[in-house]
């Protein structure tokens, strides 16, 4: 980024992986268990600079694309369905 002179999409989905990495580090220290959301997480932001960078370079759609989002989706309601039992307990 510092070379380039600015940031593009991908440099600040980038960003956000290792913000969500550090969040998942500080959390397993502090608690001793592993947040399996945060991973979803990062797999959902991956998975989304995956996507735009496939979109600004091939300006097509094709399967990958729809594969991608699909896999986007099924990690969202993997989040949702992991989220629900948290929620109903309380």
């Amino acid at each position: 980024m510092v070379a380039q002179g600015h940031a593009t999409i991908g440099d600040i989905l980038l960003l956000f992986i290792y913000l969500e990495l550090g969040a998942m580090v500080g959390i397993y220290f502090q608690t001793n268990a592993m947040p399996v959301r945060c991973l979803i997480f990062v797999a959902i932001t991956a998975l989304s600079r995956l996507l735009i960078s496939d979109v600004q370079t091939h300006h097509e759609v094709g399967l990958d694309i729809i594969l991608v989002s699909a896999a986007i989706l099924l990690l969202a309601v993997a989040t949702r369905i992991i989220r629900k039992p948290a929620e109903d307990n309380s």
